[in-house]
């Protein structure tokens, strides 16, 4: 059966404070309610870690006031952007994001995709989706080697979605990408690339939902032929017998052995966790930490995972920063994200990097953060391809320039598709992007934040929110939107667009500026070879620019002191 919003608090209630607890998508409503608890299969069975486990010598412990003591690495700092492969078998059916819950949802565009690909999900579930994905025409060395032309300086993997695959040698989640799939490690591939060609490695993680997510594989058809015949989210271990999966516990993946709940988005109403689905997150953490020592590791969580009822994310934070410093000598060389690092929880602003997803800073930020975003879905959808929706170059190098004007970092999504490989209009968005790096990366690689980010009608203008957290990472940009950086004693203004007259009015910059107090020695145009003029006086400094334009995305100035 489902259960009420009011039941979901009851037992929230009676589980106590220290209850492992997560999201549990709504799904009272449904047609054919989730199974009543004497048909529930059976938990499967935990694989014990050796002593010692989850546990690195270090200073840090697992507590606000020992993680406060963090400090984010130059590194990361000065790396500014990133490229993420937020890439595993829910790619493989090309049909965009969270395919493994809306495969079971009645009727939906993917539920229909699903029967004609693979067949009801009562017999062929998600589990079949992993099966048919082979990656095989997956070349690691090439893609790393197109980003890092494109300006990355740090690559990120996915070790996991809500769909609880691991993409990696799990030795705590036996439904992974050697067992099954692929049958190779997928991080593990990434990581020698990446690493091979001079990156910085990043990881992420987003497994600790699947417990909610994947609520809807215990329901079934409310009408047709197969009407209230069960989806395959409730199948046990023994089920398997005979088939491809035989041997593998089909609740190490659905992870679907409790009644289903409801909530009220996004932090109320929760149903507990079972402790134990918290612990193996907490051991496949690290067991992913210990194999691939990720230089960023990435939650997709308010603050941290199965925050704030479970210890686990303190836990990990503590370990992966101890662990970092055995790696490096005593030196604290890796990131941890959080999101929703705000309000009351504003103060793990110390202790974790935040991420804003799909959205950016309104500005004045004197504590680094995150952008991730993406130029289409998430996940690979075709039909974005088909129809060349993926956002521009020029939008994709305007937002790095405004965020890095914010003293944050971009990490930017280019979806892969099931096979391993990007699409041509994926291959000229990176073109495009190494083309404008390679003149324009000194204004933006090892930077700080200037003492005013910008000027133009961008600042002042109301921006739509994101959903995530801070305004929309798209916007619409002019010749008279400027933002800043500074390097050493040079200052760099961005023009986000050409002026038609070709001159620039930096107000910042203007004689008596305090800001800027020094004489201008010389101001340069960076990828142009021909004559900029300038004048100064107490309305700013005016630049004339030359008559052809370096490129068709943004401009970049370099002005030197005398």
């Amino acid at each position: 059966m489902s259960i009420s919003r009011r039941t979901a608090l009851k037992l929230f209630a009676a589980a106590g404070p220290a209850a492992c607890l997560s999201r549990i998508p709504d799904v009272a409503d449904a047609a054919v309610e989730g199974a009543p608890a004497s048909e529930l299969p059976p938990a499967p069975a935990p694989i014990p870690a050796p002593n010692g486990f989850g546990v690195a010598r270090g200073p840090f412990q697992p507590t606000l006031e020992s993680l406060s003591a963090y400090k984010l690495p130059d590194w990361y700092r000065d790396a500014k952007f990133g490229i993420w492969a937020h890439w595993g078998p829910q790619c493989q059916p090309e049909m965009g994001d969270w395919y493994a819950q809306r495969m079971y949802q009645f009727n939906s565009a993917d539920y229909q995709f699903h029967l004609k690909q693979y067949g009801h999900p009562s017999k062929a579930g998600f589990k079949e989706v992993i099966h048919s994905w082979t990656a095989d025409q997956w070349d690691p060395e090439y893609l790393i080697g197109l980003y890092k032309k494109a300006g990355a300086k740090f690559f990120s993997a996915m070790a996991n979605h809500h769909d609880n695959f691991d993409n990696f040698d799990s030795t705590y989640q036996p439904w992974n990408s050697v067992n099954m799939g692929p049958k190779r490690s997928i991080v593990g591939g990434w990581e020698k690339a990446a690493r091979a060609a001079g990156l910085r490695f990043a990881i992420s993680s987003h497994g600790d939902r699947a417990w909610s997510w994947y609520q809807s594989a215990q329901l079934a058809d409310p009408s047709g032929p197969l009407a209230g015949v069960r989806y395959d989210g409730l199948l046990t271990k023994e089920s398997g017998k005979g088939l491809w999966w035989e041997g593998f516990d089909p609740q190490d993946l659905y992870a679907q052995y409790h009644l289903m709940g409801t909530y009220d988005w996004p932090q109320q109403g929760y149903p507990p966790i079972d402790k134990a689905f918290c612990e193996k997150f907490f051991k496949r953490t690290v067991d992913l930490i210990n194999k691939h020592n990720p230089d960023l590791l990435y939650f997709d969580d308010t603050i941290m995972p199965i925050y704030p009822t479970s210890d686990v994310g303190p836990r990990i934070a503590a370990y992966l920063y101890n662990h970092s410093m055995v790696q490096n000598d005593g030196k604290l060389e890796v990131v941890m994200t959080g999101k929703q690092i705000k309000g009351p929880d504003a103060v793990w602003r110390n202790a974790l990097l935040l991420d804003l997803e799909r959205g950016v800073s309104n500005g004045g930020e004197t504590i680094p953060w995150q952008t991730d975003t993406c130029i289409g879905h998430w996940h690979y959808q075709r039909s974005l391809f088909e129809n060349h929706q993926y956002k521009s170059a020029k939008s994709v190098v305007q937002l790095l320039i405004d965020i890095v004007s914010k003293n944050g970092n971009l990490m930017l999504n280019i979806p892969v598709r099931g096979n391993g490989t990007i699409d041509d209009d994926e291959v000229k968005v990176l073109q495009a992007l190494a083309e404008w790096i390679a003149p324009n990366g000194e204004a933006i690689y090892e930077t700080r934040p200037f003492a005013v980010y910008g000027e133009g009608p961008s600042t002042t203008a109301t921006a739509p929110a994101s959903h995530f957290g801070g305004i929309a990472d798209v916007r619409t940009y002019t010749a008279k939107d400027i933002r800043y950086t500074s390097k050493h004693d040079a200052v760099y203004a961005f023009v986000m667009d050409w002026p038609e007259n070709r001159q620039v009015l930096l107000k910042s910059l203007a004689t008596g500026s305090s800001v800027f107090p020094k004489k201008i020695g010389k101001v340069e145009l960076l990828g142009n070879s021909g004559p900029v003029t300038f004048s100064r006086d107490a309305g700013g400094l005016t630049v004339k620019l030359p008559m052809e334009k370096p490129n068709d995305i943004a401009y970049a100035l370099k002005i030197v002191p005398a």
